[in-house]
């Protein structure tokens, strides 16, 4: 009972979980940009953020509207 338990485990994540990264390592060997494609998109998207983030941080700065003190917290009176 247990042995088809762990094996119906092994082809879950072997065979179908891992199927995308078998073909990744694939691609990787004859298009090393193409593989890497996903990566390019995370590296855009939080870069975006990034930047985003810190012009937030500047409206608020500008505006006074950040609060500086160190009590700002209940917690650090």
């Amino acid at each position: 009972m247990w042995t088809s338990f762990f094996k119906g485990i092994e082809f879950l994540f072997v065979d179908v979980l891992m199927k995308p990264m078998d073909w990744l390592a694939e691609l990787e060997l004859s298009n090393w940009w193409l593989a890497n494609t996903i990566t390019w998109v995370f590296i855009i998207i939080c870069s975006v953020a990034f930047a985003y983030w810190l012009k937030q941080l500047r409206f608020f700065a500008a505006n006074n509207d950040d609060d500086q003190d160190t009590t700002a917290h209940s917690f650090l009176k």
